[in-house]
């Protein structure tokens, strides 16, 4: 193998673009080349290694061992350096932080606050990503993220922010109409469900202690943004998480039916990419959202 003084950073850039999106025509668009020009890009770096990095067939594309453990290795230094350089744009010294935060939370909570933050520092951009991933998931891409966890991760320094618990509601009308006698709800009692937590509704009928009609509608969703746009409109009761959907019980689009909660065997973690943790930028945003958002045990 040549002497690290010979590889090509352009190469390596290429390469780690092809290999994020699986094809050389997306990493072509994405960069602005031809597709011929990552071919060769490609075949460059290959022999300047020695090693074979895809495997190619027809048009799929896939990493070899090699490739996968070399881009693993060089995509957060190639990451490290472009928010270097991008420091230095117009004479000023600028940081970003990238944060990945699941869409309900990022909209109604997080984002509508980070004015606050900006404000304070001027000099740190904020990149937002609210990529819907499953729990127990940090995104290799983001320096934080804010996801739901049983247990703190083990292998990235975390911080628990608080647990998930959710609220029964419904439009006002809703409320109005639903019935009650003794511990059992009489009334038309339509669901709508998460599909992420299918058994939510069965979980807090035991816990609080209320039996739902055994031949209620069920409406499943996939996004918990359409769930509580669905309650509002009178289509059914939902479980939605607070204090995130504060803001809908304050403008009165919905209410809750019910005050026991459901408190889920989940909590959010804000969790830091262990290769971000000395960054300035990442610590004062950490802070930030520990001092604003945490909740004490």
């Amino acid at each position: 193998m040549v002497g690290a003084a010979n590889i090509s950073l352009r190469g390596l850039r290429t390469f780690c673009v092809a290999a994020r999106h699986g094809s050389f025509r997306t990493a072509a668009e994405t960069l602005f080349i031809t597709p011929s020009a990552v071919s060769h890009q490609i075949k460059s770096l290959e022999e300047e290694l020695g090693e074979k990095l895809f495997e190619r067939s027809g048009r799929d594309l896939a990493l070899t061992d090699i490739g996968q453990s070399l881009y693993d290795d060089i995509r957060p230094l190639l990451e490290q350096l472009d928010t270097v350089a991008a420091g230095y744009k117009k004479g000023r010294r600028r940081s970003s932080v990238r944060i990945s935060v699941q869409p309900f939370f990022a909209s109604e909570y997080f984002v509508p606050r980070l004015s606050e933050f900006t404000a304070d520092n001027p000099e740190i951009d904020i990149q937002v990503g609210t990529s819907d991933e499953s729990t127990e998931k940090h995104p290799a891409e983001a320096d934080l993220s804010i996801r739901l966890f049983k247990n703190p991760p083990t292998d990235m320094p975390s911080n628990r922010l608080f647990p998930l618990r959710m609220a029964p509601t419904g439009s006002p009308d809703f409320k109005k109409a639903l019935k009650v006698r003794g511990k059992r709800i009489v009334s038309e009692f339509p669901l709508l469900v998460h599909e992420s937590r299918p058994k939510a509704w069965t979980q807090w009928s035991a816990a609080a202690g209320i039996e739902l009609p055994k031949e209620s509608k069920v409406t499943r969703l996939e996004s918990m943004i359409a769930i509580v746009r669905a309650a509002e409109r009178g289509l059914g009761a939902a479980l939605v998480p607070v204090p995130l959907a504060d803001q809908w019980f304050r403008q009165g689009s919905i209410v809750k039916l019910f005050q026991q909660e459901l408190v889920a065997d989940v909590s959010y973690y804000l969790v830091c990419n262990k290769d971000r943790t000395n960054f300035p930028a990442v610590r004062e945003l950490e802070a930030w959202i520990l001092e604003n958002f945490a909740e004490d045990d």
